[in-house]
């Protein structure tokens, strides 16, 4: 047979397999009927989202999500009334899902709302409310550290939200709302400009004295010789309570490069659980040469030091001795803590007092 006649006779076979649909023939189908309104979802921010961040301007990603039955034909977002982006070209006309970067968002509160429409003229409207914090700005001499506690676990100073361990929760503070502390529960955060040879610590403190033992602030080295149950009291710093449950002593440890040393006021640091049930205000103050202890103001134990070590100081613990102080079981505290501040100076008993009266309602 002819080459002709074999390519002739392919193009009849392939002409009889469309008529006979053995190749899919493209049917348009019908639009339907628009019944629903668009659906809008804000992904971020959310109702209530607070924005903290060391720069009074500061940009915004703002994610959303648009879906329609049958199409989207525009969106719209608008912030504080003023518009911000308008969209009505879509690649999949019945699910938008879109994110706008806003680059001049300001302090204050602010108000997002999101408005789709469809072909038949539908129009929803979404609108959450956030606010951009204004960034807090130290209020003493050498303040390194706060953490107000106020409703989550974010340090405003470097602006570095806490490592959470277990699941601590939040209750009514001195100030606002405060941590509270849990079974196995506990916050981390790196030390990473909060060490010098001077530190100070200062909080509110409303005790639980269940567990009779608990480490309250740590940062402590690693323990190579027992890494699953960590004691290397060399360097750093452990202050930590123990007791009963109606005489709780708050003690400091020290640890100076070749041993460590201990600050127990015994009766004098001690509280009892059962009748003291206000907030107190605790702070423990560290120079290179003496460190003290202070309940409320007054000074309960301190004496003279070496300075302290920080090799290998890489881990604050709050309201735990863990990881790097369990093996005497100072674990986690159930107590409530509040205004949370560290100092890169030995504050003086004046220094404490005027934190105290600054802050007590």
């Amino acid at each position: 047979m002819k080459k002709s006649n074999l390519i002739i006779l392919g193009m009849v076979f392939l002409s009889f397999g469309c008529t006979e649909n053995y190749i899919d023939e493209i049917i348009p189908v019908a639009q339907g009927t628009d019944i629903t309104a668009p659906q809008v979802t804000i992904e971020f921010p959310s109702e209530g989202t607070l924005i903290r961040v060391t720069e009074d301007v500061t940009a915004i990603n703002i994610k959303f999500e648009v879906m329609d039955d049958i199409e989207v034909e525009s969106i719209s977002l608008k912030l504080n009334g003023n518009e911000i982006a308008k969209y009505n070209d879509f690649k999949d006309y019945r699910r938008v899902i879109k994110e706008h970067l806003h680059e001049n968002l300001g302090n204050g509160a602010h108000t997002l709302v999101v408005e789709a429409r469809d072909l038949s003229g539908k129009t929803t409207t979404k609108t959450v409310n956030f606010e951009k914090v204004e960034p807090y700005k130290p209020m003493y001499d050498g303040e390194t550290f706060y953490l107000p506690f106020d409703g989550d676990y974010m340090e405003l100073i470097n602006i570095k939200n806490a490592n959470v361990n277990g699941n601590p929760g939040f209750a009514n503070g001195l100030i606002g709302r405060a941590y509270d502390g849990a079974s196995n529960a506990y916050l981390t955060f790196p030390t990473t400009n909060l060490l010098s040879s001077e530190f100070s610590a200062v909080f509110w403190y409303k005790i639980n004295a269940a567990p009779d033992r608990a480490g309250i602030l740590v940062i402590g080295p690693p323990d190579t010789n027992n890494p699953n149950n960590m004691n290397n009291r060399s360097g750093g710093f452990r202050f930590f309570r123990e007791g009963s449950g109606t005489n709780q002593t708050f003690k400091l440890n020290i640890g100076n490069g070749s041993g460590d040393n201990w600050f127990d006021g015994g009766a004098a640091a001690s509280i009892n659980p059962s009748t003291n049930t206000d907030w107190v205000h605790l702070a423990f103050t560290i120079s290179e040469t003496n460190a003290s202890v202070y309940i409320n103001g007054q000074k309960v134990s301190g004496g003279d030091f070496p300075g302290v070590n920080w090799t290998g100081c890489d881990v604050l613990s709050i309201a735990s001795g863990a990881p790097r102080f369990a093996e005497w079981g100072h674990l986690s505290d159930g107590s409530l803590f509040d205004e949370l501040r560290l100092f890169n100076k030995a504050l003086t008993q004046e220094e404490i007092q005027n934190i105290i009266d600054a802050e007590k309602p």
